[in-house]
């Protein structure tokens, strides 16, 4: 059964509409795992020393027509071989950050996962988030700068503990 469209219909519709549209008005909740957090959210670093409740992924639609797939669930996470190297190495590592430093910086490389002397990413994960995503002055001045996709995968990739790869070290 087909109804007509009214402005009283419509109206209707609007109103209910704004019910299911809301802003979570709670404030971020401090958590130290995911048990902490509700159901729908996950426990992640947002700086250093601060772990916050926060939404990765929708909650699955309470209903859906069948034309409309379900919630695909929880993101990947990504690892340093899949995810992290490939941007590392287009952003950081061609000029300032690999075996061979123009930045007169050697304390760290971003071409190796972990090492003692200099520092790899592992050790810098957290740095790395805090440059690139968070105040986005990394890379500096007309080098390539990394696409948001690629600040979301880096901001994941730090929250779940910077894994270094897939199936126990393989990538």
């Amino acid at each position: 059964m087909r109804l007509p469209l009214t402005p009283g219909l419509l109206v209707c519709a609007v109103a209910a509409s704004g019910c299911l549209i809301s802003e979570n008005p709670v404030p971020p909740q401090v958590c130290a795992q995911d048990a902490d957090c509700p159901s729908t959210h996950r426990c992640v670093t947002v700086t250093e020393g601060e772990r916050l409740c926060e939404v990765l992924y929708p909650p699955a639609p309470l209903d859906f027509d069948a034309g409309s797939p379900p919630d695909a669930g929880p993101v990947r996470t990504p690892t340093w071989c899949n995810d992290i190297q490939p941007v590392m190495v287009a952003n950081c590592v061609s000029t300032c950050h690999g075996a061979t430093s123009s930045s007169g910086h050697p304390e760290f490389r971003l071409d190796e996962y972990s090492s003692t002397s200099p520092k790899g990413a592992l050790e810098m994960a957290e740095r790395i988030k805090v440059r690139a995503v968070d105040q986005r002055n990394m890379p500096p001045g007309a080098s390539p700068t990394a696409l948001a996709a690629e600040r979301d995968l880096i901001k994941r990739w730090v929250a779940a503990g910077s894994p270094f790869c897939d199936d126990a070290g393989t990538p």
